[in-house]
C-alpha cells in the first residue's frame, strides 16, 4: 500500500475542498493545543467557529491568563463541555505561563501534564512540532477501520496498529490529511464514496456494493 500517495491525495483533497482543519490555518503550537482541547467531543463546525471567536481576543497563554473563567466560557460556548473546558484552559494558561515560560512543552510526558490534554491533544501537538506522533481522532480511526487498513474498536489501538504500517516519516501528517478528507469526502454520515480515490480498495465501499 502505498502511504505516501494516500496521505497527499488526501491532503490535496482537503485543500481544495476548504476543510475546516485547513481553513483554520493555525501555525502556532499554542493556538494547536487549544484548538484540540476544544475539538474533543466537539463536532468540527463548532470548533472552527470557537476557536475564530477565542484567538480573535487570545493570541497566546499570557492573554488567556488576563481573561476570566466566565470569559472564556463565554467565548468557547458553542463547543461541547465548555464549562470544563474554559476552567482547563485558564488552568492551561496558569502552568504555561508559570511552569514553562509561557512555552508550549514538545514532548509526551510533558504534555500529558498539562490541564484538558489527554493522548490524541498530545500528539497532535507533537505532530504540528514535526514530531513522529499519530493523533488518533474520530476521523482517523473511522477511515483507518473503513478502509480496512486496521481492524480496531478504540482510538488506542488504532493509533498502535497505524503505527506498525505507515512510514514513520508520514505520522505527523497523517491526523491532518486523514481529518481533512474525512470532512469534505469520508463524512462520518452519508460519506461521499463515489468521489472517494480509495474505493478500488477500501472494504467500507465493498460492502456497500455488496448489500
Amino acid at each position: 500500500m502505498n502511504w505516501y500517495w494516500i496521505v497527499e491525495t488526501m491532503e490535496k483533497i482537503g485543500r481544495e475542498r476548504k476543510a475546516p482543519v485547513y481553513e483554520m490555518n493555525l501555525n502556532d503550537p499554542f493556538m494547536v493545543l487549544v484548538s484540540a482541547i476544544l475539538s474533543t467531543r466537539t463536532k468540527d463546525e463548532q470548533t472552527h467557529k470557537a476557536v475564530r471567536k477565542l484567538f480573535s481576543v487570545v493570541k497566546k497563554p499570557e492573554d488567556l491568563l488576563k481573561l476570566s473563567e466566565d470569559d472564556i466560557d463565554e467565548l468557547i460556548k458553542p463547543v461541547g463541555f465548555h464549562r470544563t473546558k474554559a476552567k482547563n484552559l485558564k488552568k492551561l494558561a496558569e502552568v504555561l505561563v508559570n511552569n514553562y515560560g509561557g512555552k508550549v512543552p514538545d514532548n509526551l510526558e510533558e504534555l500529558l501534564k498539562l490541564p484538558g490534554v489527554g493522548r490524541k491533544v498530545a500528539n497532535i501537538v507533537l505532530a504540528h512540532l514535526g514530531k513522529p506522533a499519530i493523533a488518533v481522532d474520530t476521523h482517523v480511526h473511522r477511515i483507518a477501520n473503513r478502509l480496512g487498513v486496521v481492524r480496531t474498536k478504540r482510538p488506542e489501538e488504532t493509533e498502535k496498529e497505524l503505527k506498525k504500517i505507515v512510514p514513520k516519516d508520514l505520522w505527523s501528517r497523517l491526523n491532518k490529511a486523514f481529518v481533512g478528507f474525512g470532512q469534505t469526502v469520508c463524512k462520518p454520515l452519508k460519506p461521499l464514496c463515489e468521489e472517494c480515490p480509495f474505493k478500488s480498495f477500501c472494504e467500507y465501499f465493498k460492502n456497500l456494493k455488496r448489500s
